[in-house]
């Protein structure tokens, strides 16, 4: 089977004056094509520190980090950012959405930077509107829209580059409980059709979403559980 993340070892240290703090402190890790897993793990395991570095925004300290095939670990900035743009979908608690672009421009934006023609983003940014089930607020701006309905632009823009990771930092953390369930249902759909989903969160009922969890404390892996009815496909 074929791992989409493979980590070896991976540390991460700040520096404050001459004081070293460990945040990561050897992690070794695989997640296989199509797996839909949560890391989870109290404020200041480490589990910010190992998302922003799975998602190409961090390097480590030290360490191997292969992503899709490709050492990222060694790369400078604009090598990440490339490897971000065509490799790692990306949703976040706050939507980072544009309010002055409708719900289709915010989702059309990643093929704007990547130098897709108008007529075709528009066409591949509809497609997944549609498949969160918005074609019918395209239009609409972000202010006109419910936070539900805010986070699937979010993740209609996370998909639009077909990705080969979707990288979910705490993606209900501004819902309310029947939204949260909603949105995780899309996620879930989202694996089903072929994507890797990784899901960061410190509440339980979502992390059981996942059909893996990994917990982190004082950045190390605590536990890694895959669920007994999930079999992973690749």
């Amino acid at each position: 089977m074929k791992s989409i993340i493979h980590l070896e070892e991976i540390r991460k240290s700040y520096f404050m004056g001459r004081q070293e703090i460990r945040v990561l402190k050897g992690i070794n890790l695989d997640i296989l094509k199509n797996e839909y897993v949560a890391l989870m793990g109290p404020s200041g395991s480490g589990k910010s520190t190992l998302m922003n570095i799975l998602g190409c925004l961090d390097t480590p300290t030290a360490g191997k980090y292969i992503l899709n095939g490709q050492d990222v670990s060694k790369m400078v900035d604009d090598s990440l950012a490339e490897v971000r743009n065509s490799e790692i979908g990306f949703v976040f608690q706050q939507f980072n959405l544009l309010p002055r672009l409708t719900a289709l421009e915010n989702v059309a934006l990643p093929l704007v930077y990547a130098g897709v023609p108008k007529k075709q983003r528009t066409e591949m940014a509809m497609e997944v509107i549609q498949k969160v089930g918005l074609e019918e607020r395209s239009h609409h701006k972000p202010n006109e829209l419910s936070g539900g309905q805010n986070q699937r632009v979010a993740i209609a823009r996370a998909l639009v580059n077909s990705p080969s990771l979707i990288l979910a930092d705490e993606p209900t953390g501004n819902l309310d409980t029947k939204t949260s369930i909603e949105i995780m249902d899309i996620f879930g759909k989202i694996q089903e059709s072929g994507n890797t989903v990784v899901l960061v969160t410190h509440e339980e009922d979502i992390a059981n979403h996942a059909h893996r969890i990994v917990r982190l404390r004082d950045g190390v892996i605590e536990s890694d559980k895959r669920r007994s009815d999930q079999l992973v496909t690749v």
